[in-house]
């Protein structure tokens, strides 16, 4: 990276911390404003904060050549095959997630398909990106990683569920505080997107894409809905459209399907992509 002839902030940080101890120095008013982390936590510095949590993955995805990704949503608390229901509150929960551990197993062989074709493009196109926790975007991650692929773990600040899993690459883990700019992050690379069954955050991620492409302020992509039996019986899509609410060719904008090499076939039939 060029260096012009002005001193580097870091330098000057290294400086400000090695002043002689007195009131003066101590005092919150003395410490560079960038170096301050009670100033930058201000209720007054949000757009700041924003504009750094929008800066610094678009930085770092772009000095890794990351031109394109296949974004994978779904839920956290979809287990893994033979793994514990961790989340189920009740037998009727434990059953049905154990059902749906089957997604988990998709989620890791679309993701893997995914990042076979990659590897072919040097990891720049159709890079896998996930939510970077548990549950389908484990499994996301873990397909990614089964092929020594990499993979981006959009992580975000939550109570609990949200650690990175094991399988993310480490430099391309990241931790968001505002949803709104997460979100950002997941569409501004996104060449398809795969909703795996989830809760209200899943639909909060599959309706905002799918509202951003209805309005056209997004260029369609290959929107996959994986179960068609679990969707179909939490949202009555067709009812959408009979109601108005919605155009009925707005149910064009996604594709039902049950398996990775169903859902990765219509993306290799949409942008026409070499068959191995």
């Amino acid at each position: 990276m060029h260096r012009g002839p002005l001193v580097p902030s870091p330098e000057d940080v290294e400086k400000s911390h090695k002043v002689p101890d007195t009131p003066q120095t101590r005092a919150p008013a003395y410490r560079l404003a960038f170096d301050d982390k009670d100033f930058l936590c201000r209720e007054e510095l949000r757009p700041v904060r924003l504009q750094l949590e929008l800066l610094k993955p678009e930085m770092i995805l772009s000095e890794r050549g990351v031109d394109s990704t296949v974004v994978l949503f779904g839920g956290a608390r979809i287990p893994e095959p033979g793994k514990e229901a961790w989340a189920a509150k009740n037998e009727v929960q434990k059953k049905n997630l154990e059902a749906n551990a089957q997604y988990y197993v998709e989620a890791r062989e679309f993701a893997r398909l995914a990042s076979l074709y990659s590897a072919k493009t040097y990891n720049k196109e159709m890079v896998v990106c996930t939510g970077g926790g548990p549950g389908v975007m484990e499994a996301g991650s873990r397909g990614a990683d089964d092929v020594g692929a990499p993979s981006i773990g959009l992580n975000i600040v939550l109570p609990h569920e949200q650690a990175p899993n094991e399988y993310v690459t480490p430099d391309l883990c990241f931790n968001f505080h505002y949803f709104a700019i997460r979100k950002m992050h997941f569409l501004m690379r996104a060449k398809a997107i795969a909703v795996f069954p989830g809760g209200f955050g899943t639909m909060d991620e599959m309706f905002e894409a799918l509202t951003l492409i209805q309005t056209k302020r997004m260029d369609p992509v290959p929107f996959l809905l994986f179960g068609k039996s679990f969707w179909t019986s939490i949202i009555h899509f067709d009812e959408l459209a009979r109601q108005g609410t919605i155009s009925p060719g707005d149910l064009d904008l996604f594709h039902f399907v049950d398996t990775a090499k169903e859902g990765w076939e219509l993306i290799v039939n949409h942008y026409e992509l070499p068959r191995a």
